[in-house]
């Protein structure tokens, strides 16, 4: 038959045994002391094994049979320390066994027993348990030598203890012999306890949206494609050609992240973002050309994937994330996101705060999205934080087949041609409730080309990876090609949670990009540009972990080289949006998002009627 260990028995399995220091408590929840040079913990035994001991009983001998099965030694637990051998109502008073062990253990409280006050064992002690028991007093009468007290041991018990210890010494030498198996096991499996592990988690948005305006809304398009907001505009008596859009229908579209993260040592992560989508947010339908995605537009409502290619999965992130010291850490992969480590803010992310393309963060930055390349995170102290980066474009929802895109996977341009960036940014937290970051980023821009457009085919920087353009299309000035470009941005971004319930934060930015023309007999020169964004927050308001957050955002006030713009110039008015959003939690996983932007001066034409959004989103975390 199987019986549960006795824990006597469990503290004598448990750690090294020797005739001059055994293990003191029997108990299979405390610390057992073995040789002087090894100490073992019974919880961190159960803790780190996958097997634990049990022990089959020989009902006609009452010898036991040892079974190493690490993983019910977790059964044992429970047990709370029992000062009197007479509680442990399974060993008979009348056995030798009982007088000695209640003689030594009421004098020195070296053994422990159940909480019911039994064994739990159908067998009187038999000489393992006895020997078990042995072993814990004379560990326990060790401890008070070691500590200066050997007067308080009786003669007596000194050599009580020698006679019981050459009587046992069999039985104690193959319980040593046991435990240090059991040493072994323990070393390999605390050694190597961590395996694989694969964790799924996902985040899904339902939007429904509309935008509208009074009036038709004047935008910078190819004439011969109106209803496109990629194809970048000809020019006409130098001017760039427009066209009048009028307003959209309501629209009902998902988005859909898909998280695996996958550890191999408990420290590192092998990160793998899967998403699809099927929304095209109304207002682009407003906006000029190269301007999709942009202003009036809720982050999560867009389809992540190149146009033609909706409900289809993409890969959105891979990388290796690893520690390299205890305050560095190293992210390196075919396609990292630029704006999980960057300019980042309390109340800008697209989760619970501002939650349009204009608002969630910086309009000037950045050319990549996602990138090919290298982050690396320096925590110089807790106020301090320095990151650094370098990456080539390699952005999922870029057409896979234009070789002017995803460079870095390209091989007539790759990793350090074409269009790539390298970022710095240090961030000053003076305490828990406010930072600051400043940031800066080196871009090098790969001109596309467009052989739709009027002979010889142009090639022309802006659109999406046009940052710090930014989006917009830029030529010449008077409709030629121009060459790669070379951009800088300037970033200063601080988030402040003023009280509990309040908070304000803003963000500046600077970009310049140098225009280079194809034709030597035309003048080059720079489009410079600022932007900027001031809110306010109120976080909890109405419910706990709620955030309203009210917004304005100047994204884009061009103060030079505004003849090189094919869209986004307008008339020289400024544009700028107004919007106001609000976190409802309804639970951990799932909230509730309104949102409401108005857009004044739309793609900076002065003559625009305003423009006005409306979003609803449910947001599901799983």
């Amino acid at each position: 038959m199987f019986v549960a260990l006795s824990s006597l028995y469990d503290a004598a399995n448990a750690a090294p045994q020797d005739s001059n220091n055994l293990a003191k408590n029997s108990s299979a929840n405390s610390s057992i002391n073995s040789s002087p040079q090894t100490k073992t913990s019974i919880t961190g035994l159960i803790d780190s094994q996958e097997n634990a001991v049990t022990l089959q009983i020989n009902p006609s001998s009452g010898s036991p049979v040892s079974n190493l099965e690490v993983d019910k030694l977790a059964e044992t637990t429970d047990v709370s320390q029992v000062t009197s051998v007479s509680q442990l109502s399974d060993v008979r008073p009348t056995d030798w066994a009982f007088t000695a062990l209640q003689s030594l253990v009421e004098r020195y409280g070296c053994i422990a027993g159940y909480p019911d006050s039994t064994f739990r064992g159908s067998q009187a002690l038999s000489r393992y348990e006895f020997a078990a028991g042995l072993n814990a007093c004379l560990d326990k009468i060790n401890e008070i030598i070691s500590a200066g007290l050997a007067d308080k041991v009786s003669k007596e018990d000194f050599a009580a203890f020698k006679k019981l210890q050459e009587e046992f010494a069999a039985e104690l030498a193959m319980l040593r012999g046991r435990v240090d198996a059991l040493e072994a096991k323990t070393a390999v499996l605390e050694a190597q306890q961590f395996s694989t592990t694969t964790k799924l988690s996902g985040l899904a948005f339902f939007n429904l949206t509309g935008a509208t305006a009074s009036s038709p809304v004047r935008a910078e398009r190819n004439l011969s494609t109106p209803g496109s907001a990629f194809n970048p505009p000809t020019r006409v008596g130098g001017v760039p050609t427009t066209v009048n859009r009028s307003n959209p229908n309501v629209t009902f579209g998902y988005y859909l992240f898909i998280n695996l993260n996958t550890s191999f040592t408990g420290k590192d992560s092998l990160v793998t973002q899967l998403v699809t989508g099927n929304s095209n947010s109304p207002a682009n339908n407003f906006v000029s050309s190269g301007f999709f995605n942009s202003w009036g537009v809720p982050f999560t409502d867009q389809t992540g994937v190149p146009g033609g290619t909706a409900n289809t999965f993409n890969v959105r992130e891979l990388f290796y994330s690893f520690p390299v010291a205890s305050n560095v850490n190293v992210a390196v992969g075919p396609r990292l996101n630029w704006y999980r480590y960057f300019d980042g803010n309390r109340f800008t992310n697209f989760l619970t705060g501002a939650s349009s393309f204009n608002s969630s963060g910086s309009t000037l930055a950045n050319a990549i999205d996602r990138g090919s390349g290298a982050v690396v995170t320096w925590t110089i102290n807790p106020q301090f934080r320095l990151t650094a980066a370098y990456l080539g474009q390699n952005t999922e929802f870029l057409n896979p087949n234009d070789p002017d895109l995803n460079t870095a996977s390209e091989p007539t341009r790759g990793l350090f041609g074409g269009t790539n960036t390298t970022t710095i940014e240090l961030v000053y937290s003076p305490s828990r409730d406010a930072n600051i970051r400043l940031l800066y980023t080196y871009s090098n821009l790969q001109a596309q080309s467009f052989p739709n457009l009027p002979n010889p085919p142009r090639t022309l920087v802006g659109g999406a990876p046009g940052e710090p353009l930014p989006y917009g299309f830029a030529d010449d000035g008077q409709g030629g090609s121009i060459n790669n470009s070379s951009a800088n941005t300037i970033i200063l971004n601080f988030d402040w949670l003023v009280t509990k319930g309040f908070g304000v934060f803003g963000r500046y930015s600077y970009g310049s990009t140098n225009i280079a023309p194809v034709n030597p007999a035309v003048a080059g020169g720079s489009v410079t540009v600022n932007s900027f964004q001031f809110g306010l927050a109120f976080p909890d308001l109405f419910k706990e972990s709620a955030l309203a957050v009210l917004t304005l955002v100047v994204p884009y006030s061009y103060t030079g080289g505004r003849n090189f713009l094919l869209s986004g110039g307008g008339d020289g008015a400024t544009q700028y949006d107004l919007e106001l959003s609000y976190y409802y939690p309804i639970t951990n996983n799932i909230a509730i998002i309104p949102a409401f932007y108005a857009i004044f001066n739309p793609n900076s034409f002065s003559s625009n009627p305003t423009v006005y959004v409306g979003n609803l989103r449910t947001q599901f975390r799983f």
